[in-house]
């Protein structure tokens, strides 16, 4: 196979040897066999060809130096030399049992059947440690030709729990496809390896697609000396390249400069130039020490027979090669077993910042010592660990309080906040990501229509667009068959009834209204009536106390009955302290045993009335329950439109159409016998069409478009027995209760299910996320963001308790009665007013100075001896009994 390198290199070493006579060897014939194509016969052919004509002019091979990479012709090199048992060091590609013809040798062959891997073939493994170093769960690896990775694609990250694809970049017009395509596949850690100028090509075409930021890392490992350089307006990128050995340097200035050593990568110049050299001093070595047999014989092409194989014995090519001391170009040969010998060099971690396409920093953050399984030195872990990606999901959502609301804010923009969020970031904590939330373009969870076809949430996980769909989203058997779902985080949720709040009538006076206003006035016309004729009958009656004082004088009791008391008499008659001192004629007293009787009745009527005609009014609860609201015709009802109540409702009215089709096929089956026909011949059809009738219903109401609009329906309501009843998700119509005073939710809830989190189907974070769930219950999380949402909500609203049976009368219904003992004890104070007025100034003059005078006398007599003040009070006595005889 053609290696231009290695060709070049080969042409350097015979010139060094010509000018430096010093080293000893002599090439008397150099060989050259260039291999290409694909037929492993016509290659060793050709093999045969060079191998014989050396044979034939006495110049047999002492070194077979195989710079072949892979493939055919790199397995034709070794099928060779292991027949012919040939001395042969090999730079071909390559780890253990790679290398097909050279997987069983034994350990004569091992001696002299050497290979060495190249720089190119080790430098790949330091993406191993750098994954490793960085925890990396997902990787992309691109590479061009100047490096081979048919044997990585196995091994290079084998037993490491890292998702990766592994790429060759065949053409420009191939990149762009590649990234998006890793991109889909949530891959968001990349690794190229390549020239410097292929590097630029892909980083242009990332720049382009916006493949830069905390959620993308960029780790570029290349052969080449040089500074990286692309287009990119703001990339940090970890530039790993090869650095040489300082002891070396000064050697490889000088092959480059004096000896036109300028093949690139100047890595790989400097192996092969240093593979050919040693490869000579140790076969010198070997024929100085007399280790090289003096009878080798070499057996033709012609003459090799399978069943008579060549064989070596101590011809340990090996060892000779570890003795070499020529100072190395680039860094120490590590030579052991085959697939473990290569270049000791290191490789450099810069970390480069490119702005507006120019480099702006480049900060050398660690190293990383060439070998199969070497960790990378760091001078700051933190340093390495901003460069990995950040983990970021696309969180697609809906709008639904209080599990997912937007706020806008003038510093950081738009948040959301809620129920979901709040888990969201629990978890988070225990697996370790972060996220970015967006709200599905028709804010909608996620239906499937007729033709199959997807819309919502679902619709952004089916087409890769999100990673996690997070919402109150139910788990539904035909959304599992697309996407996966989580352990439930929430209880099962179902449908429910949202109507308007019956509000009871209230009045101050409300216990007036309990009779007639006919029927007031005719008890007001009776009192005024009874108390009129009381009146008239003590006024007439001889018996009357008024009429016969003489008989009653002993009594000590006495009360006239003038109008002034029949009308307190029959007004107090009505209360429990009663009317007081009855009438004394038996006329009076059979009229005050009749207004009694009568205010019996009609006080005892009204409070019946009262606590009846109360209660009623609370008792305006016409819809329960589902069936309920489907066996009246008064209410309209209807989900949202697109909703998956409308979904549940639409499915079970054509479930029953479908059984009701079953049903009359059997009924009318031409086929059954007629004791058959007769087990199915009944009167009433036997299934129910109660589902049936709601959608039509439903679909008559006209379903609304947004909550809104179901919100503005139910509230337009008249009553609660009369208007619009919405059916939709309890956590919906339970929040619009919370909020709203005027809202009521009716009925139990029905095709209840659990609320889960939505994953891409066969994505990882299925597992992650139900680990972090269960920890969450098991901690009582859950239970505490459920009561900061629901119960402590600061958009709760603090409702008046709605009053039911069991309540007692409100003050709203009573509050009457306080006004009229306020108005009494008004009107009692205007007529105390009144009557001292009336007293003090509109008395009869005379009687005013007939008080001033006994006033006088009082005085007077109060300086009289108590002796004399006693003769004066008998006399006085004695007088009006005689002027009371003269009446």
């Amino acid at each position: 196979m053609k290696n231009g390198v290695a060709n070049k290199a080969a042409d350097v070493v015979s010139n060094y040897i010509r000018r430096n006579p010093r080293i000893g060897i002599h090439i008397d014939g150099f060989y050259k066999v260039e291999l290409s194509g694909y037929d492993a016969q016509q290659m060793l052919e050709m093999l045969c060809v060079s191998y014989n004509n050396s044979i034939k002019d006495g110049k047999p091979p002492h070194l077979i130096l195989d710079t072949t990479q892979t493939g055919v012709a790199s397995e034709a090199v070794k099928t060779f030399a292991a027949a012919l048992a040939l001395p042969t060091m090999s730079a071909s590609y390559g780890q253990d049992g790679d290398i097909r013809q050279w997987r069983n040798l034994d350990g004569e062959q091992q001696k002299y059947l050497v290979q060495i891997n190249p720089p190119a073939d080790i430098i790949p493994e330091v993406i191993r440690s750098i994954i490793t170093a960085q925890n990396i769960t997902d990787a992309g690896i691109l590479y061009d030709d100047s490096f081979v990775m048919d044997h990585k694609y196995k091994s290079l990250l084998q037993n490491i729990p890292t998702r990766h694809i592994i790429a060759q970049i065949e053409d420009v017009s191939t990149i762009q496809p590649q990234l998006t395509r890793f991109r889909d596949l949530d891959i968001v850690n990349y690794f190229v390896l390549g020239k410097l100028s292929t590097v630029k090509t892909l980083l242009d075409s990332a720049n382009a697609n916006k493949f830069f930021g905390r959620k993308f890392a960029w780790h570029i490992i290349t052969q080449d000396k040089g500074a990286l350089r692309c287009s990119c307006s703001n990339a940090s990128v970890l530039f790993v390249k090869p650095e040489p050995d300082p002891a070396s340097r000064e050697r490889l200035s000088n092959l480059r400069t004096t000896y036109s050593l300028t093949s690139e990568p100047e890595i790989m110049a400097a192996f092969y130039f240093d593979f050919i050299f040693r490869g000579l001093l140790a076969i010198k070595s070997m024929v100085e020490a007399s280790d090289w047999p003096k009878n080798f014989t070499y057996t033709t092409c012609n003459e090799y027979k399978e069943e008579n194989q060549p064989f070596r014995k101590n011809l340990d090519l090996r060892k000779h090669l570890r003795q070499v001391q020529e100072l190395p170009s680039y860094g120490n040969f590590l030579i052991e077993t085959n697939g473990h010998s290569y270049v000791e060099f290191t490789m450099k971690l810069e970390k480069v910042s490119i702005l507006n396409s120019q480099s702006v920093s480049s900060e050398s953050i660690g190293s990383w010592k060439a070998n199969l399984n070497s960790p990378i030195l760091v001078k700051d872990v933190a340093s390495l660990a901003n460069l990995s990606a950040v983990t970021i999901y696309r969180v697609v959502t809906v709008l639904q309080h209080p599990f997912m609301m937007r706020v806008e804010d003038e510093n950081s923009g738009v948040r959301y906040e809620g129920y979901c969020v709040d888990l969201i970031e629990e978890i988070r904590k225990l697996v370790g990501f972060e996220y970015e939330i967006y709200v599905a373009p028709d804010n909608k969870f996620g239906n499937m229509d007729e033709n199959g076809q997807w819309n919502g949430m679902i619709k952004e996980l089916i087409e890769k667009r999100a990673d996690i769909g997070l919402g109150s989203l139910s788990v539904m058997a035909e959304r599992e068959n697309v996407v996966d779902f989580t352990v439930p985080y929430y209880d099962l949720v179902g449908i429910t009834i949202l109507m308007k709040k019956p509000k009871t009538p209230t009045s101050l006076f409300k216990f007036l209204t309990v009779l007639e206003n006919d029927v007031w006035l005719c008890i007001l016309a009776a009192y005024f009536f009874t108390s009129f004729l009381m009146w008239v009958f003590d006024r007439w009656s001889p018996y009357s106390y008024q009429n016969n004082r003489e008989k009653y004088k002993d009594d000590e009791e006495k009360r006239e009955f003038n109008l002034k008391e029949c009308l307190w008499f029959c007004m107090t008659s009505l209360t429990p302290q009663g009317g007081g001192e009855a009438p004394k004629n038996l006329s009076g007293r059979l009229v005050a045993a009749t207004w009694w009787l009568f205010g019996f009745i009609i006080i005892a009527s009204y409070t019946a009335n009262l606590a009846a005609f109360l209660t009623v009014s609370r008792l305006d609860t016409p819809i329960e329950s589902l069936d309920d609201l489907s066996k009246q015709y008064k209410i309209t009802y209807a989900p949202l439109n697109g909703s998956g109540a409308m979904t549940y409702f639409q499915r079970m009215a054509d479930i029953e159409a479908r059984f009701y089709e079953i049903w009359k096929d059997m009924s009318l089956n031409d086929s059954l016998n007629e004791v058959e026909r007769a087990k199915l011949a009944v009167w009433d059809y036997p299934v129910s069409d109660k589902y049936t009738k709601m959608w039509q219903a439903m679909k008559e109401a006209h379903l609304p478009n947004t909550m809104d609009e179901a919100l503005k329906r139910v509230r337009d309501s008249k009553t609660s027995s009369d208007g619009f009843a919405y059916l939709g998700d309890a956590t919906d119509i339970r929040y619009q209760v919370m909020i709203n005073c005027d809202l009521q939710m009716v009925g139990d809830e029905f095709s209840r299910k659990p609320y889960a989190i939505a994953v891409q189907q066969g994505s990882p974070l299925k597992d992650q996320f139900n680990n972090a769930i269960l920890l969450l219950l098991n901690k009582r999380k859950l239970e505490k963001l459920k009561e900061k949402w629901w119960n402590l909500n600061p958009a709760r609203q603090q409702c008046e308790k709605q009053d039911n049976q069991s309540d007692g009368i409100s003050i709203h219904n009573i509050g009457g009665v306080f006004i009229v003992i306020f108005v009494g004890i008004g009107l009692a104070c205007i007529t105390l007013a009144f009557e001292y007025w009336f007293y003090k100034y509109k008395q009869n003059p005379r009687v005013a100075m007939l008080t001033r005078k006994i006033s006088t006398q009082k005085n007077v007599m109060d300086k009289i001896h108590p002796t004399s003040l006693a003769d004066f009070t008998t006399i006085k006595s004695k007088t009006s009994r005689r002027f009371t005889g003269l009446e």
